[in-house]
């Protein structure tokens, strides 16, 4: 799967160094000043580019950059990542309303710390933030957590296995979006929130990994990941913002 040069030991160690670093990457992004804010669709282009570099042509072949095996994966690509965001809208509304502790509403309040919103239209709103969260983090995270970082685990351990590291790595770097945040007096933690968007974030991951291992193709996952992200910036715009 990976080029000539890079043995099946070292790919291990090389998916783990990168893991770490888009991690810090992130986390920097997010929870950073707002100066940096850039890093995050720069980590997703690099997340993107990485199977070109790493891997064999059939290793991007066996990591799902090809096309499903049947043109019907793609309406199940929006079916389901329209009812898992829909889903976490409504589990978060009815718990907590428009409270910090709705991950929905958490996510708007990044939004907003990022440039003042509050004249900007649904459809500018859309513009600045919907288009980026369609393009730059369902290409760079799919390519990367359900395709390379998945595939590489599989050379030591089971699919279930490497599928179930792979989407609780997802979910932890996901708390850095809901669970930890910002507060006037330092980074916190919101425990209960924050656990069950982990074990949404959780669950949306395997979902990925079962539409890329089911139509063996990762275009699918990207195309619901795209879905779930503009479903989520819709519901925080017409009704939380």
């Amino acid at each position: 799967m990976y080029k000539k040069f890079i043995s099946p030991s070292a790919s291990l160690i090389i998916i783990s160094i990168l893991v770490i670093g888009f991690s810090a990457v992130r986390a920097l992004g997010v929870l950073g000043p707002s100066s940096l804010r850039w890093v995050l669709p720069l980590s997703f282009c690099l997340m993107a580019i990485l199977p070109w570099v790493l891997l064999t042509t059939d290793g991007r072949r066996q990591i799902g950059l090809q096309r499903p095996d049947t043109a019907s994966r793609y309406l199940l690509a929006i079916i389901t990542g329209l009812g898992a965001a829909l889903f976490c809208f409504v589990l978060g509304y009815l718990l907590f309303g428009k409270a910090v502790d709705n991950w929905f509403v958490n996510i708007g309040n990044s939004y907003k710390a990022m440039m003042d919103t509050s004249t900007m239209s649904f459809w500018m709103l859309s513009l600045i933030f919907t288009i980026p969260a369609m393009l730059f983090s369902p290409v760079g995270e799919e390519i990367f957590y359900r395709g390379q970082l998945q595939k590489t685990l599989e050379q030591k351990f089971s699919i279930n296995t490497s599928t179930v590291i792979e989407c609780t790595l997802f979910a932890l770097i996901h708390q850095v979006h809901h669970g930890i945040i910002k507060t006037e007096t330092g980074l916190t933690y919101l425990p209960v929130s924050g656990a069950l968007w982990f074990v949404l974030m959780f669950l949306v991951a395997w979902m990925f990994a079962w539409l890329r291992a089911r139509s063996g193709s990762i275009y699918i996952g990207i195309l619901s990941h795209m879905v779930f992200n503009i479903t989520m910036n819709t519901c925080i715009f017409l009704f939380l913002w």
